[in-house]
């Protein structure tokens, strides 16, 4: 089957989901692309994708797809146009995050074509505690190329789109409980912060914001989802999130887990 338009959708605080994303969309090779980042706009506006094939990339949460990115993401509408499933998780695991994103995107209108998970450096990662410090490598990136070959060799045998799923992907239904998570969020060190504002661009939730005074930044833990895409923003290491995870991962998640991509 023939598409001439890739449409990119992506959440993605600290740059992983994204570069897996775009990777996928180079092995697929169509030029004409679109991208819309999920990170940070808060449109409610409704998007239909129609003779465009989708790459939606989400990050990995306790097991779960990132609630926010699901919530933005319910924007879309595909009237049956295929769709790539790529997950990014921080090399703990991923559990039921695939089959969860698969659900909705199905719910929204779109037909899985391939599904992928991929290993991107954790949001807790610190360089003196690292968890899969600096990927996507490349060669993950090389793996997201060659599984985007991988699927537009799917799509263009088939000559009927429903007969692309179903297939198998990692996951169970109903999905991993996730328990409520306590609100804390980076603190700031404000003798070395030079409220350049960096934090406050990149929140997703809004959650920073620079007091009246012009003086010092603030945060809502009540907004913050612990992406940690302040932490790794500030130019000068001002903001540290402090949580004995990080050195429970370190210990634990230390050991190379590879991608993993279901046709």
């Amino acid at each position: 089957m023939d598409y001439q338009t890739i449409h990119i959708v992506y959440f993605s605080p600290t740059h992983t989901s994204q570069k897996v994303a775009r990777a996928v969309a180079e092995g697929i090779g169509i030029e004409h692309r679109i991208e819309t980042d999920l990170t940070i706009s808060q449109s409610e506006e409704i998007v239909r994708i129609e003779h465009e094939l989708l790459i939606v990339a989400v990050p990995v949460y306790a097991g779960r797809v990132a609630p926010l990115a699901l919530e933005r993401l319910r924007r879309f509408r595909g009237n049956s146009s295929p769709a790539i499933l790529l997950v990014v998780y921080g090399n703990r695991d991923y559990e039921d995050a695939l089959v969860e994103l698969r659900d909705v995107v199905m719910d929204l209108g779109f037909v899985p074509l391939a599904a992928g998970a991929f290993v991107g450096e954790h949001s807790y990662s610190r360089r003196e505690m690292p968890i899969a410090e600096g990927r996507p490598d490349d060669a993950d990136l090389a793996a997201a190329c060659q599984f985007g070959e991988k699927a537009l060799s799917k799509l263009v045998s088939v000559h009927d789109l429903q007969s692309v799923y179903p297939f198998y992907m990692k996951g169970n239904v109903p999905y991993r409980k996730v328990s409520p998570s306590t609100p804390i969020a980076p603190v700031v060190d404000d003798a070395l912060c030079a409220v350049c504002g960096e934090c406050v661009e990149v929140c997703p939730t809004g959650a920073i914001t620079i007091d009246a005074a012009g003086e010092k930044v603030q945060t809502d833990k009540m907004k913050c989802i612990k992406c940690c895409a302040c932490v790794k923003a500030c130019p000068i290491g001002a903001r540290v999130f402090n949580t004995p995870y990080t050195a429970m991962l370190h210990a634990k998640c230390s050991f190379r887990r590879e991608p993993e991509i279901f046709l």
